[in-house]
């Protein structure tokens, strides 16, 4: 059975077993005005028959026999993989139309939505109204197009609109038409959507909105969407609490699902094409009642100090409803009771461990957070023993101490502070800071004979305490860097010695010798001696010797000389004639020159000289 509708007539083709039987109804263009039409195929007995409101067509079966239909029924047209199959129907375009109310002869009327297997390019929502009486006439038809081209693009039509088009074939020998084929442009996104009319709440967790439909629609609604947000999404996020899709758009009344009890929420309305979605403008300001106890009540929190702790809370993330009663549990016992947001805890112990617990209530049930454990806060530990002592040899220290008996807290840190006699004592160093908590440290490299003073420092999270000073002599050695004398003579005949400590003393200095030529002139503590008795600029070596209790050590060696002095005895001058204008003179060196001598040789008496 195939039943087609082309160019003005409805065909009606019969095919059984026996013979061929076809029903033709000429309409011409009277269907074409916009307006639901009813069409009848029957088979009574030998007749078939084709109508369409007021006309009909029959037509008598040669062969009558009863018609059978136990295979699927194909509206628009036939699948690819039967077109082999029945090559006897002719394959026009799909069917470009409405259809509603199809019924069989035994049955109820079918809605082809809810009976169809599959579907291909058909939206089964309905069919809109369009202009169809106006464009599918054929006196009333626009030229598009005209030259030698077999193809044109035409713009500036309207979104999902129904178009009829032919062409018109001429030549000098005249023209020819082609039959009607129709297209549709695709459809555009809803414009306008309006803001839901109404909602309620059904509970606290789900709502029923209802809506208009939108006014202008170039398209098939395919769906709605309902969206809620709440005051959160709007300043974090875009993203919603919950949203719902509704696919029958029959229906302008939808359930939205996954809310909060007692919360504010703006809804919003989506409606879809396929062509995309367009959300209303404004929302629709919905509040969810109180429905259950507070969820996700969060643990208590607190400023820390060393007798007390401010415990404070925030709402929980969940309310519910409306808080009516906080209650703060404390190791078990509950210390508050109220609508208040905080809680102070007094007379309690330095960095003691407090186990709390919070409940929230509302009209409908209580919950409560988890618990969690809170400390008031640490201070210094009330006091830190010096250090221990013992030098084990000249230049090394070992360094002991023990943990504060009152910690006051967890003990985080100790450092050793040291000061020495080479320095000033108000300067002190950090020789070791250290969280491993160890209580002894090994100090090497020091400088023998020194005095030291050390002192420790116990640090806890609240702050730190330093001890007493303990003091260390390291064990004496022999001197270091003894410094060369100075030798000053300010007389032909004496020297002013002096000279200052060893750069490395190493202990206490008992004793300073000081040689002059190899021969020990001076012993004593003093850092000075006066030497005399020389000849006049005479050369003399110096060298000072340093003593602890653990020997001595010798400086470098120096020299100097004593001050000039006039010459002592007789110059003896010898002349002896060179020529008639030549003198050669000659002297012999005092007995005693006391000093570098210079001689001055004075001449008397007439000189030569060329007139």
């Amino acid at each position: 059975i195939q039943v087609e509708l082309r160019s003005g007539i409805l065909s009606f083709l019969l095919n059984t077993s026996f013979t061929l039987t076809q029903v033709d109804l000429q309409l011409g263009l009277s269907y074409c005005d916009g307006k639901w039409k009813k069409v009848i195929m029957k088979k009574e007995g030998s007749v078939i028959l084709a109508s369409m409101n007021e006309l009909t067509e029959r037509v008598l079966q040669s062969r009558a026999q009863p018609l059978m239909v136990n295979s699927p029924v194909y509206v628009g047209g036939i699948p690819q993989e039967l077109q082999d199959t029945y090559r006897y129907l002719s394959y026009e375009q799909g069917f470009g139309g409405c259809m509603k109310d199809v019924k069989f002869t035994r049955g109820a009327v079918v809605s082809l939505a809810s009976v169809s297997s599959s579907a291909v390019r058909v939206n089964l929502d309905g069919c809109l109204s369009t202009d169809s009486a106006v464009n599918c006439r054929g006196d009333d038809s626009i030229l598009v197009y005209r030259g030698m081209e077999q193809s044109v693009y035409e713009s500036g039509l309207q979104p999902f609109t129904e178009y009829l088009y032919r062409v018109k074939a001429s030549h000098e020998g005249g023209s020819v038409y082609s039959d009607w084929s129709r297209g549709r442009t695709t459809g555009a996104a809803p414009q306008n959507v309006p803001t839901p009319s109404r909602g309620h709440s059904i509970n606290g967790y789900s709502i029923e909105v209802t809506w208009d439909k939108p006014v202008v629609v170039r398209g098939i609604i395919e769906k709605y969407i309902l969206k809620a947000y709440s005051e959160d999404d709007r300043k974090t996020s875009l993203v919603p609490s919950a949203s719902t899709e509704l696919l029958n758009t029959s229906t302008l009344t939808g359930i939205l699902t996954g809310l909060l009890p007692f919360k504010n929420y703006m809804v919003t309305l989506s409606a879809c094409t396929l062509a995309g979605c367009t959300e209303s403008s404004h929302a629709l300001n919905i509040s969810t009642p109180q429905e259950a106890a507070p969820q996700e009540v969060q643990p208590p929190v607190a400023k820390s100090f060393p007798n007390s702790l401010l415990v404070s809370w925030k709402p929980p993330k969940q309310a519910n409803g409306i808080i009516t009663q906080y209650s703060l549990y404390m190791d078990g016992m509950v210390i508050y009771s109220g609508s208040g947001e905080n809680y102070a805890v007094t007379v309690l112990r330095i960095f003691t461990p407090h186990q709390f617990l919070l409940s929230a209530c509302t009209h409908v049930g209580c919950a409560n957070s988890s618990w969690v454990t809170l400390y008031t806060a640490q201070l210094p530990p009330d006091h830190v023993e010096s250090p221990t002592l013992t030098v084990l040899d000249s230049t090394t220290i070992y360094i002991q101490w023990q943990q504060p008996r009152k910690i006051n807290g967890i003990l985080e840190r100790y450092i050793l502070y040291i000061s020495n006699c080479t320095h000033d004592f108000t300067v002190w160093n950090v020789i070791y800071n250290s969280t491993e908590l160890f209580q002894d440290h090994m100090l090497p490299h020091l400088f023998p004979g020194n005095k030291y003073l050390i002192k420790l420092e116990a640090c806890t999270g609240g702050g730190c305490t330093v001890s007493d000073v303990s003091e260390a002599y390291t064990d004496e050695s022999t001197p270091e860097g003894v410094p060369a004398p100075r030798a000053r003579s300010y007389s032909p005949d004496s020297f002013n010695i002096s000279w200052t400590e060893p750069e490395y003393p190493n202990g206490v200095i008992t004793s300073y010798g000081l040689y002059l030529d190899g021969v020990l002139i001076h012993n004593s503590s003093e850092l000075r001696c006066h030497a005399h008795g020389f000849a006049p600029w005479s050369l003399h070596s110096f060298r000072l010797q340093a003593c602890t209790a653990k020997g001595c050590a010798m400086g470098p060696l120096v020299e100097n000389r004593t001050l000039e002095a006039s010459p002592e005895g007789v110059v003896n001058v010898f002349v002896k004639a060179g020529g008639p204008r030549e003198a050669h003179v000659k002297w012999e060196e005092p007995f005693s020159p006391n000093g570098r001598l210079t001689y001055s040789v004075l001449f008397t008496g007439i000189f030569y000289a060329d007139q």
